[in-house]
């Protein structure tokens, strides 16, 4: 009896649990296949890791739907029924659209001061999106965001490739002002004590900067690339989470695999393949080809697995750390050039989650009590500035907001991206809570009001009501040896062609099943399919999401389907 094709697929996050669920329902009649995820963690899910804190269900991991249209996420969180909780969940009302912005020292900013600013931030980002459109109502806009591209080419002799989103970004807020010149007098401030209103709407852009650092991954928005902001793609309308956690989804995907099918604790340490070199030195020896399974996957416990098939759903850092020598390489014989040179130019960034519960305050159930923490928006002086508060911790500054995570919770939320999120791992509860605290008592314990007139002059109204936290949760993705980071972007010097080429499955395809070559002598090639490569890093056009992992999961699946198609019925 012929022995069955194994598929192993390593990693059991969306990616992995994906390609599984598709494989599974699609040859579990046909019996041809021996399917096996291999998980190096104790848990399924990767980087969708729904948890609890303070009684409320939150997202360790990823936590949106990002755009409810045409979303496969969206369509199986319909189908379970995971859109309704009985239970709170992070985010359940949405994004809050009534922030307080608050600049530091506790000046509260006046909606004439923000608004201008989110407002241009916005249509600089849709015109490196494509999405700005030159209309009679954005005209002024579209001008403004165009002299700023044309600005930043000029700076590099013409060239665009290499243009960051950071640089553009810049150039945006210098043309900006430059167009505000003549507004200048009349525009002048008071009340925001050593606040100047350039420096209030610098402060208020780079809030926008950092909470964009956050949704990229990108650390530095400087290593961003301009042109493939237009190729991502987002789905329209409303960004949502969902009420029953993301596990929910990884649960309902793996719950039509048998039991044993999942395998937790096997870490994968080194991936054997046949390049043409290698099948060449078989058939050397043998005098043709080896039966034996071409794929041979090593565990950290030195047992071993052969396989027909691999589908790697390993994070890009993971592939980043193996293919250096020094961390130990992860595939043997390497990777190929094409393969090595796009892993190594894509980005892959870290971004941590922080969590901490507010300790109950008396009289909380009174309708006339102080106002529960609001959702808060931090404008920080520079990093440099001799005007910043030197007791806020450098780790806080570029930190864009606070808030509960959702209306009435007693859990506040914070996003860090970086260095900053790297930092947040090292860090112990107390010291994060003091930071924390330290940060808020700058921008709260002195609130500062707006007069009721159409004044910009602010008063005090009082000492705040002290803010404790009780408990600190935080996501810890940089240092997890098993993602070494969050998720992907297309770093300066990288492209589109580079996310293609990490989803190219290896042996690279020589566009021929032929055994002839080299003028008709006989020539036994490789095993085809050898090592397939999913992940949210390699779609290319929904990198860095879960539905972009969901995808990626189901084109390898189907290529081996398709592969097979003569036994399955696949077209």
């Amino acid at each position: 009896m012929a022995k069955k094709t194994r598929i192993v697929i390593i990693g059991a996050g969306m990616a992995g649990i994906t390609a599984a669920n598709k494989l599974y329902n699609s040859i579990s009649s046909s019996n041809l296949f021996e399917l096996c995820v291999v998980e190096g963690g104790s848990r399924i899910g990767g980087r969708i890791n729904t948890s609890e804190f303070g009684g409320d269900r939150i997202e360790m991991g990823a936590t949106w739907i990002h755009g409810i249209g045409g979303s496969p996420i969206y369509k199986i969180s319909q189908e379970i029924n995971s859109l309704e909780s009985q239970k709170p969940w992070e985010c359940m009302d949405g994004f809050s659209n009534q922030p307080k912005t608050v600049a530091e020292g506790g000046f509260e900013l006046n909606p004439t001061i923000v608004d201008p600013v989110n407002t241009l931030f916005d249509n600089l980002m849709d015109y490196a999106q494509g999405k700005l459109i030159e209309s009679a109502d954005k005209l002024d806009f579209y001008n403004l965001a165009s002299r700023a591209f044309k600005s930043c080419c000029t700076t590099r002799n013409g060239v665009s490739d290499q243009l960051s989103v950071g640089s553009f970004l810049s150039q945006g807020l210098n043309a900006y002002w430059d167009s505000m010149k003549d507004d200048q007098e009349e525009l002048k401030l008071k009340g925001y004590g050593t606040w100047s209103r350039k420096l209030l709407e610098e402060a208020i852009f780079a809030m926008h900067e950092n909470t964009q650092r956050t949704y990229t991954s990108a650390g530095d928005l400087l290593t961003l690339d301009f042109n493939a902001e237009s190729e991502y793609q987002m789905f329209p309308d409303e960004e949502i989470t969902i009420a029953k956690g993301y596990m929910s989804v990884i649960e309902h995907l793996a719950s039509v695999l048998p039991p044993g099918l999942i395998q937790l604790g096997r870490k994968v340490t080194n991936i054997e393949w046949r390049t043409e070199v290698e099948q060449q030195s078989i058939v050397m020896e043998n005098g043709h080809g080896s039966n034996s399974r071409p794929v041979k996957i090593h565990f950290c416990d030195g047992s071993t697995m052969l396989a027909d098939h691999v589908i790697v759903t390993v994070s890009l850092g993971v592939l980043k750390a193996g293919i250096h020598q020094d961390s130990g390489m992860l595939f043997n014989p390497p990777l190929p050039t094409f393969k090595t040179e796009a892993i190594s130019r894509l980005g892959f960034g870290v971004v941590n989650k922080l969590f901490l519960q507010l300790s109950d305050r008396k009289g909380d159930d009174d309708d006339n009590n102080l106002e529960k923490f609001p959702f808060l928006q931090m404008a920080f002086h520079r990093p440099d500035s001799e005007l910043r508060n030197m007791k806020i911790p450098w780790w806080m500054r570029r930190t864009a907001s606070l808030s509960p995570i959702y209306k009435k919770s007693n859990v506040l939320l914070s996003w860090f991206a970086g260095e900053e999120a790297l930092e947040l791992e090292t860090m112990s509860d107390e010291e994060i809570v003091e930071g924390v605290s330290t940060t808020i008592s700058s921008f709260l314990s002195q609130p500062h009001k707006k007069l009721e007139s159409n004044s910009h002059e602010l008063c005090t109204n009082g000492k705040a009501s002290e803010v404790k936290f009780t408990k600190v949760l935080k996501s810890k993705w940089g240092n997890d040896p098993l993602f070494l980071g969050s998720y992907s972007y297309v770093a300066v010097g990288s492209g589109g062609e580079d996310l293609d080429s990490l989803a190219e499955p290896l042996p690279k395809s020589t566009g021929s099943d032929s055994c002839e070559s080299n003028g008709g002598s006989s020539s036994i090639p490789p095993p085809p399919l050898q090592i397939l490569f999913a992940g949210e890093a390699t779609h290319r056009t929904h990198y860095s999401t879960t539905h972009g992992a969901y995808f990626s999961g189901l084109r390898e699946a189907k290529r081996l389907l398709q592969h097979y198609h003569h036994y399955v019925g696949i077209n």
